[in-house]
């Protein structure tokens, strides 16, 4: 009895060593779910941005039509940061 319990200390000892490096592992590497949810977010948040970009936009250009010098400025770095932001965004299949 005694001859197995210290046995199964030597395996324990023996391959501790090797489960806290697979630990150690598991926690430095980001699994290819968590990566495509983290993808997710980013670009949803790139979507949210690029919408109320649009509106401003569509905005800004109004007032600029009605000859408010300010507006037509916005209206401008508004259609950059469009510009900027839409490569980063795919287009939807069948668009």
């Amino acid at each position: 009895m005694l001859q197995a319990c210290l046995a199964k200390t030597v395996v324990d000892v023996v391959t501790l060593p090797v489960d806290a490096a697979s630990k150690t592992v598991d926690l430095a590497t980001t699994s290819q779910s968590e990566a495509d949810e983290k993808r997710g977010r980013e670009l949803r948040k790139r979507e949210e941005r690029l919408g109320k970009l649009e509106k401003e936009y569509n905005q800004e250009a109004a007032r600029c039509a009605e000859g408010e010098e300010e507006a037509c400025t916005k209206r401008d770095a508004a259609a950059a940061e469009i510009r900027q932001l839409m490569p980063s965004i795919p287009v939807e299949p069948g668009n």
